[in-house]
């Protein structure tokens, strides 16, 4: 399974934000990022080190993908790199969607 990494393309990516409210404004503006991977079923991932939008993420793909009637199962994982945690979240598909 390829995943299309959307993180990498704004200074935001790597920021750690102060607010939950940042967190969430920044996450919700991800959507149409995700868009064109979700209505294709390409499976679509984003890194952060802020555990925050990995939880906004978690929340936010299955609504973005059910107002597509897209079903998707939504992926999770947290590494750590030279004592730093990263937060993984990706899609993949079943067969049935």
């Amino acid at each position: 399974m390829e995943v299309q990494w959307l993180s990498g393309q704004y200074a935001e990516d790597y920021r750690i934000f102060d607010s939950l409210y940042e967190a969430y404004e920044w996450t919700d503006s991800l959507y149409p990022e995700f868009l064109i991977y979700l209505v294709n079923k390409v499976c679509v991932g984003y890194a952060t080190p802020d555990e925050k939008v990995k939880d906004y993420l978690t929340d936010f793909i299955p609504k973005w993908a059910n107002y597509l009637n897209v079903n998707v199962t939504v992926n999770k994982e947290k590494i750590e790199t030279n004592g730093k945690y990263i937060y993984k979240i990706w899609t993949s598909y079943s067969d049935e969607s």
